[in-house]
């Protein structure tokens, strides 16, 4: 890092999060798709999908919570629960204690997310992308310019790329984009779907030390998709293993790993993907039944 990441934190969310110790608590919430349900974006699935089946988590704040799966898990539609974009069928989620249902436009403030795709305006620069998403957070442009380029340089992106075309950015750099459009909103509870999916090693580096730098700096509660075992291994305080849209194990990755071994008898500490394989029944590289957001 070339700065030192600070976050403009509204004092009103400040206040909330001091207050409050869970970041994220989910309640038994379920998921469905096809059928007679009304959501039939990906595409029309011949018979219901039960896409999260009644998930029960609570994230403490603070922590770097990581969600486990092969494709087709549940994880992004988790994540998309979680961040207001879709409704739950059952069940209840509360971000530092407000509703998502209930109480959407104020969790909206406190939450963003961040998914495997940037999502940018490749001909547009760096500057060009963060200062139009300024706008629709009503960011006022003095303000917006001068925090774009401190959160670039802080992710590491120098002051001379910023005005570069996107599209002359490696698939890294780009990310890390994203991930500065994410923090124009100071987010409290940072929501990250598989964030390092396709990168470089270098790249890869460089986003899991600012995960850990902006937990660590800036008292941010991050929540972590991913099928990256080492990643999970190294980053997450506590994590859950998803299968067929529901939790089989959670813990911190040393328990599971010593779970396992207890389990197994193995003479040395298995791997995390090792525990996935065990407790899943397949790969990582096993796709399960479509998930019609995955």
């Amino acid at each position: 890092m070339t700065a030192t990441l600070e976050l403009n934190v509204p004092a009103e969310i400040s206040t909330r999060r001091r207050q409050i110790d869970q970041a994220l608590v989910v309640h038994d919430v379920v998921k469905r798709f096809g059928g007679t349900g009304k959501v039939r974006l990906k595409r029309k699935p011949a018979k219901e999908v039960l896409a999260v089946d009644h998930i029960s988590i609570e994230v403490k704040r603070g922590e770097i919570y990581g969600i486990l799966g092969a494709n087709g898990s549940g994880k992004s539609t988790l994540i998309r629960l979680f961040a207001t974009l879709l409704l739950p069928d059952a069940g209840s989620v509360e971000v530092f204690g407000l509703d998502v249902v209930k109480q959407a436009a104020q969790v909206k403030r406190m939450i963003n997310r961040v998914s495997v795709e940037a999502s940018l305006f490749k001909k547009l620069s760096a500057m060009e992308n963060l200062m139009y998403a300024a706008r629709l957070y009503s960011v006022d442009s003095a303000t917006a310019k001068r925090e774009i380029s401190r959160i670039l340089q802080a992710l590491g992106i120098p002051e001379s790329r910023i005005r570069q075309p996107v599209d002359k950015m490696s698939r890294g750099m780009q990310q890390k984009v994203s991930i500065a459009r994410a923090l124009l909103t100071s987010p409290v509870l940072l929501l990250l779907d598989e964030p390092t999916t396709g990168l470089d090693p270098r790249s890869k580096k460089d986003v899991q030390r600012f995960i850990r730098e902006l937990r660590d700096g800036h008292d941010a509660t991050v929540l972590l998709t991913s099928h990256d075992m080492d990643e999970a291994d190294a980053l997450c305080d506590r994590l859950a293993i998803l299968h067929k849209g529901g939790i089989v194990v959670e813990g911190t990755p040393q328990q599971l790993k010593q779970n396992h071994q207890r389990r197994n008898g193995g003479q040395t500490l298995p791997s995390l993907e090792e525990v996935f394989m065990e407790v899943t029944g397949r790969s990582l590289e096993d796709e399960e039944e479509d998930e019609p957001y995955e």
